[in-house]
């Protein structure tokens, strides 16, 4: 996984902690939803990431 993907997933990670704080102090469920969805998503990548980054490592 290069580093570049690396610090857009953290970078993605982060955005959706802020929003979904936000979204807690401010009693917005919308927000607070879509900042675990981004935190997911984020999530999700870097699993995907990983896995094509252990494959390409196990077929060299």
């Amino acid at each position: 996984m290069g580093a570049k993907d690396d610090l857009g997933n953290t970078g993605e990670r982060l955005t959706g902690k802020a929003k979904e704080g936000i979204g807690k102090l401010t009693d917005n469920e919308r927000l607070e939803a879509e900042g675990k969805a981004d935190q997911v998503k984020a999530d999700a990548k870097q699993a995907g990431e990983k896995a094509k980054d252990a494959w390409k490592d196990a077929t060299e």
